[in-house]
């Protein structure tokens, strides 16, 4: 219907736009990092790169604190149960703020060792570490602003999480170059800067939620955490499936060439990830609106309205997904040269590119459908089609590797079978009812 149609796109667009500037806001810690740490030496740089292997690993498994929060508050949402919401967001800040304690100690005292596991020479291990001890600081806030932001989606709230995500890193930037180059801390200052600017927008985000909290109990509720860390455990699976994933295609990489083909080929693999993942975030904009959406209308047992909703968000998702993959075909002659002046990696990414466009709506379909299904909190079929995608794609890109296929066959292996693989299940289950499960669960 038109006039549903309508009522949707403009609800994505309200939601989706602003968290896409959040997400874009995300990384820019530590291309800010990197930029200014940079002009202290190599070493200085690459132990701040291999910190941030160690610190991304960790929070990228907690961001079922985000989604799993997002879609419990939606749903009682949509139920009419404001109250309910708040709670379950509250018990999401508990959970946030006792992982981030949990995990920030041994951070903290095996600095030295992480950063030589993630595979720094002693000289590079020295810098790395000395970053780590102090940016290890920083987890807690960063888990408390994903569980203080799917508090703030799930009540259909993405435009303060993107102030924030804004205002954080232009404070981050400052504070910076403040310790860094003004108080003469070198790569410490950087740590310490990032945690300040860190720790004031966790602050500005559990605030908010806080405020909205008037008249409720904050004290921790031992079985609301517990609901909250059991729902996210299919979610860390989830999680933990795409990643191995994208280590592996990594690692495929890294064999199919050898000698100085391989600094080659994995310079136009990292050009070509960076580029995908730009993408990436304008998909993943529409299926965190997605989370939100679907988990109110379940909420409020109007499950016509997330069948007519899913269909419009699949066919922004398809259509936005081809835009930028005819943008990216048409741009890869060219962009590799913002990149690098290697004229090898400039002739590898081009193919590469090409088949990462031609990809693109089948990406779109998969990201938005990814987060409905978050958002129906049918995290266990999740955590199931992600083991079963790796289970199918891990022989096949071993085989490419056997054969001694190079970085284009890695490409297609990981736009066809890994990404087509993901699409099948979860088109699969998106036909079905069995996740169109409507209320509040008891």
């Amino acid at each position: 219907m038109p006039g549903r149609d309508r009522r949707v796109d403009r609800e994505l667009a309200r939601l989706a736009l602003p968290a896409f500037l959040a997400l874009v806001a995300e990384p820019l810690f530590l291309i800010a990092d990197s930029a200014i740490v940079g002009h202290l030496g190599t070493r200085q740089l690459a132990g701040l790169g291999v910190a941030a292997v160690v610190l991304q690993t960790v929070t990228g498994l907690c961001v079922f604190l985000a989604y799993g929060t997002t879609a419990a508050v939606a749903r009682r949402v949509g139920a009419g149960d404001s109250r309910g919401a708040l709670s379950q967001g509250i018990d999401g800040l508990w959970l946030a703020l006792l992982i981030g304690v949990v995990v920030t100690v041994p951070c903290v005292l095996l600095a030295h060792p992480l950063v030589r596991a993630a595979g720094a020479d002693a000289p590079v291990a020295g810098q790395g570490a000395a970053y780590l001890r102090i940016a290890a600081l920083g987890v807690t806030p960063l888990l408390l602003m994903m569980a203080a932001t799917g508090v703030l989606r799930g009540l259909q709230d993405t435009r303060t999480p993107m102030v924030v995500a804004i205002l954080g890193n232009l404070l981050n930037i400052a504070l910076n170059l403040l310790f860094v180059y003004g108080a003469g801390l070198g790569i410490r200052g950087s740590a310490l800067g990032s945690v300040c600017a860190q720790l004031l927008a966790a602050t500005a985000l559990v605030a908010v939620v806080v405020r909205g909290s008037r008249g409720l109990p904050l004290r921790p509720d031992l079985a609301g955490i517990k609901q909250a860390a059991r729902a996210g455990v299919a979610l860390v699976v989830r999680t933990l499936t795409l990643r191995a994933a994208l280590l592996a295609t990594t690692f495929a990489v890294s064999r199919t060439a050898a000698g100085h083909g391989q600094a080659t080929a994995l310079a136009a693999h990292q050009v070509a990830f960076t580029l995908w993942t730009l993408l990436s975030f304008v998909l993943d904009a529409i299926a965190i609106a997605a989370q939100a959406i679907t988990g109110r209308a379940l909420g409020a047992g109007d499950r016509d309205a997330v069948r007519a909703a899913t269909t419009r968000m699949v066919w922004w998702g398809t259509v936005v997904g081809a835009a930028g993959g005819i943008l990216l075909a048409a741009a890869s002659p060219l962009v590799g040269a913002l990149f690098t002046d290697d004229a090898g990696v400039r002739h590898h990414l081009v193919p590469v590119l090409v088949i990462a466009a031609l990809a693109e709506p089948v990406c779109g379909v998969v990201f938005v459908l990814d987060g409905v299904l978050i958002g129906a909190g049918d995290g266990r079929y999740l955590a199931i089609g992600g083991v079963l995608t790796f289970v199918v794609y891990a022989p096949v890109l071993a085989l490419v590797v056997a054969l001694g296929g190079g970085l284009p066959w890695v490409w297609v292996v990981f736009s066809v079978v890994f990404m087509g693989a993901r699409f099948a299940v979860l088109t699969r289950r998106a036909r079905g009812d069995r996740w169109l499960v409507t209320g509040v669960p008891a």
